[in-house]
């Protein structure tokens, strides 16, 4: 199985290469941070291919991949796990630059991705895309707004894909996730300040990245003829936020 996974030098994307990796697979590990793909390339030896990759370029998306050697060409899985949230300001006061890119990134990067690597996979009669979503498209909170609708378009997108791949042999999923630590999510998301990061998790037992590898690798190898349209995961920690309401 050959595995092309974007987003892969830190955080979910890292663990799942580990995962893949660990169990004989090829992974493509791609990413903007050339010098992180490098090392996690370095502890994983020849089953890895670090792709320097930023796919709210269609340049680099498709420069990176025309100049994979033929024998990775043939991708089995797509792994669409680039993303990111940034602030938690309400939508008056949030900054447009951070909408525009969460957007570019978690839906154009997402479809870009997608649509290059989908043909080939029809061609075929086989192939498997996992997009990673959020617990936020299903369930809104203050200060989601632009995040969670960009979550929101990545299940809706997924299941959309489904309707037009029945028959075909390609599989789709999205998995979303719900509160998870061990990653650089919230560090992004408060743009370094680590300290407001910590308390997001301060007191609680997250899902890990671990926990969301696992959960792709599972997706990955189930028979052919099955496929997991979605999949949403919480940590027991984690409950449903109750209807905001203003009195008085």
């Amino acid at each position: 199985m050959i595995v092309f996974i974007t987003g892969a030098s830190s955080g979910f994307g890292a663990e799942m290469a580990r995962t893949f990796v660990g169990h004989g697979h090829q992974v493509i590990i791609s990413g903007r941070r050339a010098d992180r793909l490098g090392a996690l390339a370095a502890e994983l030896g020849d089953l890895a291919l670090p792709i320097e990759l930023d796919v709210t370029s269609k340049a680099s998306v498709n420069a990176a991949l025309a100049a994979l050697p033929q024998s990775w060409r043939q991708i089995d899985v797509l792994i669409n796990n680039a993303g990111l949230a940034l602030g938690t300001q309400p939508a008056h006061e949030a900054a447009l630059a951070d909408w525009e890119t969460m957007i570019a990134t978690n839906c154009t990067g997402l479809v870009t991705m997608t649509r290059a690597l989908l043909p080939a996979m029809v061609a075929r009669a086989s192939g498997l895309v996992i997009n990673l979503g959020s617990i936020a498209g299903a369930y809104p909170y203050p200060g989601g707004n632009v995040y969670g609708a960009t979550k929101a378009f990545v299940d809706q997108f997924t299941l959309n894909l489904r309707a037009d791949l029945v028959g075909t042999g390609v599989r789709a999923t999205n998995i979303a996730p719900g509160l998870c630590g061990g990653t650089e999510f919230s560090n992004v998301r408060y743009k370094g300040d680590d300290a407001a990061a910590a308390k997001v998790y301060q007191g609680t037992a997250p899902l890990t990245a671990r926990d969301i590898a696992e959960t792709a690798y599972w997706i990955a190898t189930l028979p052919a003829h099955i496929n997991i349209n979605s999949i949403e995961m919480m940590p027991t920690c984690q409950g449903f936020s109750p209807l905001t309401i203003q009195r008085g």
